[in-house]
């Protein structure tokens, strides 16, 4: 719009090295025999109904200090059916479920209220109208009907925030142990069958049979933690790395029934192996640290699974991270994540794109969660591989997080069929997930992670840097160069502390500065020599009139005069001193009658 007042910049937050993990975690299958099956059934099952009964005991405390949330009188009450490990386990996880459902209550009133003001301010607008409010412009709804279902979703939001600011208040939350679209399935069994339809007497039975054993499954809990100074890192569960053998203390109540081996323990028939950072596993056994190690069932696949989990920095410290300064001394992989590949390109320390640039596929839409986890581990060993080949030291990414675009997306990305596929691209994009695996894989490989602020990154590398990359790689690369290269390039740029726009085209260095760097170091002027090397004085063809006029070309050596010319009214001031060119030194000595002499004053 003419006359449109421009939208100021958002200020940039200032790029940070993302720390390490502070954990580790490795799974390794578990070939067990039926004895072991049914014992380690029996006691997941026995565990779970403890853990269930002390959540709901924690829930009802409400939000309290730690001091004050009973655990010591649950944990007691807890030994009398399992034993003092199990139970320090349980009241832990129930800890830990309850200030997380705290967090997400939290966040999902910042995204009610969100969207409720961003429903009430286009409201406010007439419909197929904008208003402008500070800087920004409303914009209403197309028509009267899409206003009156508005309308009723801002009395839908408004009941659900109410609800929830009543559920903090009271410090209750809502739980569900083993999922709650899971628990949801089961009230729509007939909708949720994979079967051809309509479904028999059998097929009814088998879906009624196949959720159970799922939600038994995933409300089963053997988590034994560690402690330091125990043999092998755990006093419940315990593994020699020697010869792989596991022994489980059982709880009280099935030690008569199950235990094979002295003090109510039972030693599984199959023996666990850890492949993948089986060494590092290994050496925290040797040197007496605490290891976790938790025990799952998946049902669809019919195995199970063993986890060894433990911490790699001290409690209440965080791991150290190299200095930004010094990353910055070497190339860098920037990385722009998208809905379908990811877009890498090598920055050199000084800004530059160096050779091709990279796209890795990323399809993670329509595929199982495994699948999208094996894929996007996939994609994030190609990004470490290439950041390898080329010796970079870091990887460049934005610290994206489309939170307020889930919030708000609704009301904000568009209507109908075109704004409902645009809103599933933006939530399918795994930023938070792709973050975190990315900087704990790069970790393990010798290399850091640098996040910087992604505003405007897709804008500006359009603009300063997609053409000049098409007539660079036009013939030296098979890829494509598209807006997304452009953004990596952004990206890596603002990882290194350059500016998003590239340097003007044009000659790199002028007179002025020529002269001044000569000057700096001291080198000698062609008029300032002696002997036979000494220039010879102007012909006697040139005109008698160079005192009041400069020379239309001068050689190098001509003396710079720094002035500055005054504008005629109107026109734009200059960007700096113009640079002049006055006559040499010896036309001025020629002009005047005097001897060409040297620096010693000695005439030649």
């Amino acid at each position: 719009m003419k006359g449109r007042e421009p939208r100021p910049y958002r200020a940039l937050s200032a790029p940070f090295v993302v720390a390490p993990p502070g954990g580790c975690r490795i799974r390794t299958r578990l070939h067990l025999s039926p004895a072991d099956e049914e014992v380690l059934r029996a006691v997941g099952e026995h565990l779970g109904a403890l853990a269930g009964a002390d959540l709901a005991a924690r829930v009802q405390v409400g939000n309290v200090p730690a001091a004050h949330n009973r655990r010591a009188e649950r944990k007691k009450a807890l030994t009398a059916q399992s034993s003092s490990r199990w139970a320090g386990a349980i009241t832990r996880t129930s800890e830990d479920q309850y200030q997380l459902a705290r967090r997400a209550l939290n966040a999902r009133i910042g995204s009610l209220r969100q969207a409720i003001a961003t429903i009430t301010a286009r409201l406010a607008v007439t419909p197929g109208s904008r208003e402008r409010r500070g800087r920004r412009w409303v914009r209403g709804y197309t028509d009267g009907a899409e206003r009156r279902a508005k309308q009723q979703r801002l009395q839908i939001l408004q009941g659900e925030l109410r609800r929830a600011v009543r559920e903090r208040d009271s410090g209750r939350v809502r739980i569900t142990r083993g999922g709650r679209r899971l628990l949801n399935a089961r009230h729509h069994l007939y909708d949720t069958a994979t079967v051809p339809k309509p479904l028999t007497a059998a097929d009814w039975q088998a879906q009624r049979e196949g959720w159970d054993e799922e939600w038994s499954a995933r409300r089963m809990f053997v988590t034994a933690d560690g402690e330091a100074g125990a043999p092998f890192g755990n006093y419940t569960l315990g593994i020699d790395p020697a010869d792989g053998s596991i022994a489980m203390a059982l709880p009280d109540p099935l030690r008569q029934a199950y235990a094979n081996a002295p003090r109510g323990r039972y030693v599984l028939d199959a023996a666990a192996a850890f492949t993948h950072r089986g060494e590092a596993w290994a050496d925290r056994i040797a040197a007496g640290a605490s290891v976790r190690y938790d025990i799952t069932y998946d049902p669809a696949r019919g195995r199970w699974y063993l986890d060894a989990s433990w911490s790699t920095t001290a409690k209440g410290q965080k791991a150290s991270v190299p200095a930004l300064e010094t990353l910055r001394q070497h190339p860098v992989l920037a990385v722009d994540l998208n809905a379908d590949h990811l877009a890498a390109w090598i920055i050199d320390p000084h800004g530059n794109p160096i050779g091709t640039p990279h796209t890795i596929p990323l399809q993670m839409s329509g595929v199982p969660a495994t699948t999208r986890d094996a894929r996007l581990r996939a994609a994030i060993s190609d990004l470490l591989h290439l950041a390898q080949l080329h010796e970079c030291a870091a990887l460049v990414i934005e610290n994206l997080d489309f939170a307020d675009a889930r919030a708000t997306g609704r009301e904000k990305l568009g209507r109908g069929r075109r704004g409902k596929a645009f809103r599933r691209t933006v939530a399918g994009i795994p930023t938070g997930k792709f973050r975190d695996r990315l900087s704990g894989m790069a970790h393990h490989a010798g290399l850091s992670v640098i996040a910087i602020d992604p505003t405007y990154t897709s804008r500006w590398g359009t603009q300063h840097w997609l053409n000049p990359l098409k007539k660079q790689t036009s013939t030296a690369s098979t890829t494509t160069v598209t807006a997304h290269h452009a953004a990596a390039v952004v990206v890596g740029r603002r990882g290194l502390g350059c500016t998003a726009r590239r340097r003007k085209d044009g000659p790199r260095q002028t007179p002025a500065t020529t002269a001044s760097r000569r000057t700096e170091a001291g080198a000698v002027r062609p008029e300032d020599r002696t002997g036979t090397t000494a220039p010879q004085p102007p012909s006697h063809r040139s005109t008698g009139r160079t005192e009041r006029t400069a020379p239309a070309r001068t050689s190098r050596s001509t003396p710079v005069v720094r002035q500055t010319r005054a504008r005629p009214p109107g026109k734009h001031p200059p960007h700096g001193p113009t640079t002049v060119r006055g006559p040499s030194i010896h036309d001025q000595l020629t002009l005047f009658g005097m001897p060409d002499t040297a620096n010693l004053g000695q005439s030649t």
